[in-house]
């Protein structure tokens, strides 16, 4: 049994790391937005650097605004909270809640499991090799928070009940796994980069497809392995948030969800604190408060957090 000053010290320290989570996918999110689709040299010609939260972007976004990435996320919260526990049929209900909101952008590849689970009730779309989109990792942070203190095997189960709503692929499992342990390592504050890296190198060994190289991955598809790598590739050569967030979404492509993959890694791993300010005046403050709120939620029904009583 942990003393009450152990707690104490704990308790605070690991809600500011779920928060920076939260915060940075969403801050990501909002920052790769406008440059969504761009091709790197674009984005060098019409910003040079781009580093601001300005919205605009092929969506039309208003400055500050978010877009799937982050508004699934939080439905994926929202039906963990409703529940208690990671039920797929209220998980995909809150999925077509959102989907009926008519949000700004959705994947086909989601839209297809969404509309498929309002017809026939399902909520695992057939395993396919076509589904290897990054569209169930981008969302998946609510599963790092709500998982920790679970066994592998716990998380992996709720990691896939989410994600083949909509996305059934072996690759992308392996790679939503990957960043949900990156982020529960980093929420305890006593890891390294390197020690991220580890991580890495382990969904590399069992996938090479995944190998990142010394070649810039530039204008990176929403193909989870295009993803995944430019997201290691900003994560490991920087050191800190913020170079994180302006390198990945630099490289243009699907810069949003480059952007919330890499930010919700860094900001459980760099801290809340280590946010940037004008990042976070930006920020949509209805969003802003849903992503703090939701974060707190969710470490608090964590089993780690339970076991601190």
């Amino acid at each position: 049994m942990m003393n009450v000053s152990d707690r104490k010290n704990k308790v605070p320290y690991l809600k500011q790391r779920a928060i920076g989570a939260y915060l940075g996918l969403a801050i990501g999110d909002a920052l790769g937005a406008s440059v969504e689709f761009m091709t790197p040299r674009e984005i060098v010609a019409q910003y040079k650097v781009h580093n601001k939260i300005i919205g605009g972007g092929w969506l039309y976004l208003k400055a500050g605004q978010v877009t799937d990435d982050t508004e699934m996320s939080l439905a994926l919260g929202d039906a963990i909270i409703k529940a208690g526990k990671v039920d797929a049929p209220v998980i995909a209900q809150s999925f077509s809640d959102w989907m009926a909101r008519k949000p700004v952008d959705m994947g086909n590849t989601v839209r297809r499991g969404i509309v498929r689970f309002r017809q026939h009730g399902i909520t695992e779309m057939p395993e396919s090799e076509h589904d290897a989109g990054n569209g169930a990792c981008m969302r998946t942070l609510p599963i790092a928070l709500f998982g920790l203190g679970e066994s592998l095997e716990v998380v992996r189960d709720w990691s896939q009940a989410q994600a083949h709503i909509t996305h059934h692929n072996k690759i992308s499992d392996a790679a939503i796994l990957c960043v949900i342990e990156m982020i529960q390592t980093s929420l305890m504050g006593t890891v390294s980069l390197a020690d991220l890296q580890h991580t890495a190198d382990r969904l590399i060994a069992d996938f090479p497809i995944f190998a990142f190289d010394k070649k810039r991955e530039e204008n990176p598809s929403g193909y989870i392995v295009d993803t995944i790598k430019a997201v290691f590739q900003s994560l490991f050569e920087t050191n800190d948030f913020e170079s994180c967030l302006i390198d990945v979404v630099n490289r243009g492509g699907d810069a949003d969800t480059t952007g919330a993959i890499a930010g919700m890694i860094a900001g459980a791993f760099y801290g809340r604190a280590e946010i940037p300010q004008k990042w976070l005046k930006a920020l949509d403050d209805v969003v802003k408060k849903q992503c703090i709120d939701q974060a707190e939620t969710l470490i608090e029904q964590s089993a780690y957090y339970r076991s601190l009583s």
